[in-house]
């Protein structure tokens, strides 16, 4: 049996001190939907848990000039109930509704589904591929991040100690713009990825891809960004010889392992299925 304690500030700079003058494990709670569970199983035992859920900047969700910034601990459910923020990104609120069940989301963080380091957690890839910027605070000041440089493998971050993600910023987006966000799991509802793919794509007038990003989830160690994939959008209507190429850019660019859940050459397969789908949502929202 270990003592563990528990501290709920109420301002950024306590929270990034607590964090930072422990010596043993600390952890953040932003929902406790992973932490909890992890520290039930003995998976994690830290002396420290910092809630910081009492942090008035880490709860809110505006639109700037520069895009939407929500902050760290604004749970799944608010997101979704927000009545900008699924017009704006449907495709980020695809990967955050799909966020366990209704009562997790009801305290689950995109934060917290970063920070896991999963590499099939289903908000990741799409605000990867929104282009997210995460704004990190801690003893020495604070930075910009992007998303994707976050995790750098399976339960790890490129967090320093004391540091906190404060909010995320989705750019303002371009005129007909669209985005996507698909997994494949073998039960329809509470599973976790065996692939999943985030597609965001930009037209012009004509319907032509002028932009576009591609990433997986769930077949490498970390979400992965395809440029290839997406360098065979640009340029086209996503025609059909677009999409083929789209597909076999993912499928190629899969490094997956085997598991219960899905072999490695069905998550191959899986995943240029997936994009080619994902794809022609992105374009439908764009159009």
């Amino acid at each position: 049996m270990y003592e563990l304690r528990y501290e709920a500030p109420k301002t950024l700079k306590a929270a990034s001190a607590l964090l930072a003058a422990e010596k043993g494990v600390a952890r953040i709670l932003a929902g406790g939907t992973d932490i909890l569970v992890q520290m039930h199983s003995d998976m994690i035992e830290p002396v420290l848990v910092v809630d910081i859920k009492n942090i008035k900047e880490l709860r809110s969700i505006k639109k700037t000039k520069d895009g939407t910034r929500f902050g760290a601990a604004v749970t799944g459910m608010e997101l979704m109930r927000d009545a900008n923020f699924g017009k704006d990104w449907p495709g980020v609120l695809d990967g955050v509704k799909l966020i366990g069940s209704i009562q997790v989301k009801g305290r689950a963080t995109v934060a917290g589904n970063l920070c896991n380091g999963s590499p099939a957690a289903d908000s990741v890839p799409p605000m990867i591929a929104a282009g997210a910027i995460a704004t990190v605070a801690g003893p020495k000041g604070t930075r910009d991040v992007p998303v994707a440089d976050i995790v750098t493998g399976p339960g790890k971050t490129s967090l320093k100690k004391g540091e906190i993600i404060v909010s995320f910023l989705l750019p303002k987006r371009a005129k007909r713009s669209g985005d996507a966000y698909l997994r494949f799991t073998p039960r329809t509802e509470m599973d976790i990825a065996v692939v999943g793919c985030a597609v965001n794509v930009t037209l012009d007038k004509d319907g032509i891809c002028t932009d576009a990003k591609v990433t997986l989830g769930a077949v490498a160690a970390t979400v992965l960004v395809v440029d290839k994939a997406a360098k065979a959008l640009i340029g086209t209507k996503l025609d059909d010889a677009a999409m083929e190429k789209l597909a076999a850019a993912c499928s190629a660019a899969c490094k997956p392992i085997d598991d219960k859940r899905g072999t490695k050459e069905y998550r191959i397969k899986v995943a240029g299925v997936l994009a080619r789908r994902a794809a022609a949502i992105a374009l439908t929202r764009a159009g």
